[in-house]
């Protein structure tokens, strides 16, 4: 399912400085490395799912994926910059309209997230083998694992209305989320973000973890082991240190590390 929205001619668009253009610039790049990243630990679906960041000021806006383009390509000038009706707001889409294609799902999806959530800058949907896997399951992210602790009392719930193209779905959305940085759509797949590309990487890595390993345990036919509630409260709680931040952003560059020297550059 795709759209190819509005676009906003370019007069019509905000007028930006050379600062704001440089802090565009940062979070596209930072944007399109969190694409390659998803890419390179397999938690992609061909051009679908998408990733996206908001851009600061005071019309919202963000970025999403070129539709067409595979995420281990994403570069961050394949990024589109859209608003929150979703027209596209860039100048090089009135000569190259086919180009700026966005999905109408992942509008809906992101848009919900980004207009309701200022805390969580970028946003990460995917469709894992494992995610929806647990997105089918009745009980959902069971407490078996460390990773799946994390999660624990701050995992969301939505269940299935079809492909998100009703913009209505949007409320329901943002209401099933809550004050939580991570979900689970049923039948559907796995949401995370984050106040930045680090703290995003953080969540989706640790969520879908958390499904493979599930998956992994409910295959073997065993009966599995739960840690007491007292235990799953305690795990929850220390995952919320106060040098997280620190962690996630030291994860955050050891995994550029891994899409860095690849042969094609992301930054550009």
């Amino acid at each position: 399912m795709e759209t190819q929205p509005t676009s906003l001619h370019a007069e019509d668009a905000p007028a930006s400085s050379d600062a704001d253009a440089d802090v565009e610039w940062k979070i596209r790049t930072d944007l399109a490395a969190l694409y390659r990243l998803v890419a390179h630990f397999r938690m992609t679906d061909m051009i679908d799912t998408h990733i996206t960041a908001r851009l600061p000021g005071a019309t919202p806006t963000f970025l999403i994926n070129r539709y067409g383009v595979l995420f281990h390509e994403m570069c961050a000038s394949d990024l589109v910059k859209i608003d929150h009706l979703g027209r596209v707001i860039d100048e090089r889409a009135a000569a190259e309209p086919a180009r700026f294609r966005v999905n109408a799902a992942g509008f809906t999806v992101h848009s919900a997230v980004h207009m309701a959530r200022d805390d969580l800058h970028f946003v990460v949907h995917t469709h894992t083998a494992a995610g929806i896997g647990v997105a089918a399951q009745e009980h959902g992210l069971l407490p078996i694992s460390q990773h799946a602790l994390k999660f624990y009392g701050k995992l969301g719930y939505h269940d299935y209305e079809g492909i998100a193209l009703d913009l209505g779905e949007r409320e329901r959305l943002v209401r099933d989320l809550g004050p939580h940085k991570a979900m689970i759509l049923r039948n559907h797949g796995l949401l995370a973000g984050g106040a930045s590309a680090a703290a995003a990487f953080h969540e989706i890595y640790f969520l879908e973890r958390a499904c493979q390993a599930q998956i992994a345990a409910l295959a073997g036919g065993a009966t599995l082991r739960i840690p007491s509630a007292a235990v799953c409260e305690l795990t929850a709680s220390q995952f919320n240190r106060d040098d997280s931040e620190d962690i996630a952003e030291l994860a955050w560059q050891a995994a550029l590390r891994l899409i860095d020297n690849t042969g094609s550059d992301y930054r550009r």
